[in-house]
């Protein structure tokens, strides 16, 4: 045999087995991941879309071995990456495990899915209303309940806890250990900022998720989770879910391998950079071109704007929104960053949810100071001029809190306040907005006030005593001042980290004018609870110059009067003055001290500076 013909017959070999190599590579497959990871029989949401992750996904059948649950359809992608499947989940399906069989026509997988009844507790998924008043703690700097999770193997964050946007060590398991502490100050609910894994560059503050089905590890995970939900009901506390539609952080696992090509706006190669602009989507001259750019814009380069057009995502934002709330039972969800997702997907994310859960509030976040802007947003609106509703319940009123920052600068007097107020009439539910002095993204109320205490209670009572639900930003009740930045505004809670020198969660560890802002507030949260009048009753107001802010609150046969200094001078009030706008009443009762004014006597109220008192009127039998 000539060395020419064994050379051709070993070339002939030698593509036999690459080739029969390639097919057998083909002929393989595997899977990772099964999104969501389990589900519950007795959802309304019983068709679930789910997500897949593999290598060659191409060509697989796919069928449970229960005949109760149908496979209705499979969706292969370019992306033999993903594989997304629809199934009906029975009711009558028991607790248990089930087969789901993967195969090709050379192999076959067998993946274990569970599914579970849904419970229908009393004590979760609760909503919050105007009744509630609100605690937001920023995770990572509330409370160190397990310094050993303070760093992973694996961690892409470039700050040192020395550094203003490094991680401080505030966790999921220190949250759990001041429930008590929340209790006492008075608060019925809390909003955590975003617990999710977010294994990035800068990741304490949570809003950068890179997995959207895992707590981040240095906050816990999600049993512990589920744990601070269940022990926050036992306190009475209700728990709101940070949440984020919008964008992921870079580093997903989807960056690097999209499911589809359209599954951002844009690459992070080439992306447009959000235009913040929000009244463009509502603006009846509005430019598509400017909405384009306000709700496919990347925040930054490290936050991929995630396309909800795109069917799969948007059922997979769905489902993972409806997945944390059956999962751990929260009463309520925050949405990060509203106005910048595709409202029409908004809208379909909030009808989802609700039908799910009537009871449930959602309040997103609307950065805008002006009311009727703000308003477009909320279900109902008297002044949307499109085709379809928001569906959504809340939003959060950052005229209000604009109103009240101006004076706590000492830029606008309470007439400010009292004007924005007046304009509630473009709300369709003025008592769902959500309302606040402060919060992790604005200077402290102490900071603009620059110390003074007389205006931070003024603001205070402004905010628990008029209308909408409250939000207290953790710290608030011991005057922490923060600063500009966002590392110092967001500054830990003393006495929640190893070292530090004193513990303000006790009154022996709070400096004298620490307690005295923390008394003072705990004691108007006290009066909020034992008088519902002051929190949902009926709402009128006066401003008859002066520095001097009158409140009635009304609630069936009961009547609540908030005279409101917001100078620095003294205010004498007469009883004239007030029966012309209570003529009825006959008697005010101070609910601070117990003591009555007669008000058919000439007596004049002196109203202190910077300060409020709070009465119960009564009137003529």
């Amino acid at each position: 045999m000539g060395i020419n013909h064994l050379k051709t017959r070993l070339q002939l070999i030698l593509v036999f087995l690459v080739s029969s190599l390639c097919n057998l590579s083909a002929q393989s497959f595997s899977i990772t991941k099964v999104e969501p990871p389990n589900w519950w029989a007795g959802m309304k949401w019983d068709t679930l879309q789910l997500m897949v992750y593999g290598e060659n996904l191409s060509n697989i059948s796919v069928r449970f071995e229960d005949e109760r649950i149908q496979v209705l359809k499979i969706h292969s992608l370019k992306n033999a990456s993903y594989l997304f499947i629809d199934v009906f989940i029975a009711n009558e399906i028991e607790d248990d495990y089930y087969k789901i069989i993967f195969a090709n026509k050379e192999n076959q997988i067998e993946f274990e899915y569970p599914l579970t009844k849904k419970t229908n507790s009393k004590i979760e998924h609760q909503g919050f209303t105007n009744e509630d008043v609100i605690y937001l703690i920023f995770a990572d700097r509330f409370c160190d309940g397990n310094p050993s999770n303070n760093t992973i193997d694996d961690s892409l964050d470039e700050f040192t806890s020395a550094d203003f946007d490094g991680r401080k060590g505030g966790d999921i398991e220190g949250i759990i250990s001041k429930l008590d502490y929340l209790k006492e100050l008075g608060v019925t609910a809390i909003w955590v900022t975003p617990l999710l894994e977010n294994n990035m560059w800068m990741s304490y503050h949570g809003y950068a998720a890179t997995d959207l089905y895992k707590i981040d590890l240095r906050f816990g995970s999600n049993d512990l989770y589920k744990e601070l939900v269940e022990e926050a009901h036992l306190h009475g506390i209700k728990v709101i879910l940070d949440h984020v539609s919008n964008h992921i952080g870079i580093n997903h696992s989807w960056v690097s391998n999209p499911p589809e090509s359209n599954w951002f706006n844009g690459s992070k190669e080439n992306f447009i950079p959000a235009m913040h602009d929000k009244m463009a989507f509502l603006d009846i001259h509005g430019d598509s071109t400017i909405i384009n750019f306000h709700q496919r814009g990347w925040f930054t380069d490290y936050m991929p704007d995630l396309n909800q057009e795109n069917t799969f995502l948007n059922n997979y934002l769905i489902q993972n929104t409806l997945w944390w709330i059956e999962y751990a039972g929260i009463d309520g969800i925050r949405e990060d960053t509203y106005p910048y997702n595709d409202q029409k997907y908004a809208a379909e994310w909030a009808e989802a949810i609700l039908n799910e859960y009537p009871d449930l509030n959602i309040v997103g976040e609307v950065w805008q100071g002006d009311p009727a802007v703000i308003s477009g947003y909320q279900r109902n609106s008297q002044v949307r001029k499109l085709n379809f509703d928001s569906n959504l319940p809340a939003v959060t009123d950052f005229a209000f809190s604009d109103a009240i920052r101006h004076y706590l600068r000492g830029e606008e007097s309470i007439r400010t306040f009292y004007k924005t107020l007046a304009q509630d009439f473009v709300y369709s539910n003025p008592n769902n907005l959500v309302v606040f002095l402060d919060n992790h993204d604005i200077e402290r109320a102490m900071f603009l006030a620059e110390g003074n205490y007389g205006k931070l209670k003024v603001a205070l009572n402004l905010l628990l005593f008029t209308r909408g639900i409250p939000v207290i930003f953790y710290g608030t009740e011991i005057g922490i001042e923060g600063g500009l930045k966002h590392g110092e505004l967001r500054q830990s809670f003393p006495g929640g980290f190893s070292g530090d020198k004193r513990n303000a969660f006790t009154s022996e560890g709070r400096t004298e004018k620490e307690n005295e802002i923390y008394n003072y507030l705990s004691e108007l949260l006290k009066l909020r609870k034992d008088f519902p009048v002051l929190s949902k009753g009926k709402m009128r107001h006066i401003y008859p110059g002066n520095d001097l802010y009158l409140i009635t609150k009304v609630l069936e046969n009961e009547t609540t009067l908030i005279l409101v200094n917001a100078g620095d001078k003294d205010v004498p009030v007469s009883p004239a003055q007030l029966k012309m706008f209570l003529p009825q009443a006959m008697m005010l009762k101070n609910l601070n001290t117990n003591s009555e004014i007669d008000l058919n006597t000439d007596e004049i109220l002196f109203l202190k500076k910077t300060s409020t008192e709070i009465f119960l009127v009564k009137n003529v039998n």
